[in-house]
C-alpha cells in the first residue's frame, strides 16, 4: 500500500466540511491540521494635551572684563596717500 498526502486549505466556503467528519476507524480519514494565529490590533486613543507658549523674558546683569580686539593689515601693492 501507498499513502498519498494530500493538502487542501481551509476557507469559509469549506470550513464547515472540515469540522465535520466520520467517526475513528479503518476506513478513510481526513484529519484537519490547525495552526495558531496572533491576533494583534492597535488602536490610537488620547492620553495627554500638550500646549506650546511662548513667554519674553528680560533681564539685565553687568559683566566687567577685558576684550581683545583683532585686526589684520594687509598690503595690496597700492599706495593710499
Amino acid at each position: 500500500e501507498e499513502v498519498r498526502l494530500e493538502r487542501e486549505p481551509i476557507t469559509d466556503a469549506n470550513v464547515a466540511d472540515a469540522m465535520d467528519g466520520p467517526a475513528i476507524s479503518e476506513e478513510e480519514h481526513e484529519v484537519v491540521l490547525t495552526e495558531e494565529r496572533p491576533v494583534i490590533a492597535k488602536e490610537t486613543v488620547p492620553v495627554e494635551r500638550v500646549r506650546l507658549g511662548t513667554e519674553t523674558v528680560t533681564e539685565e546683569e553687568t559683566v566687567t572684563e577685558q576684550v581683545r580686539k583683532e585686526q589684520i593689515d594687509y598690503d595690496d601693492g597700492t599706495n593710499r596717500a
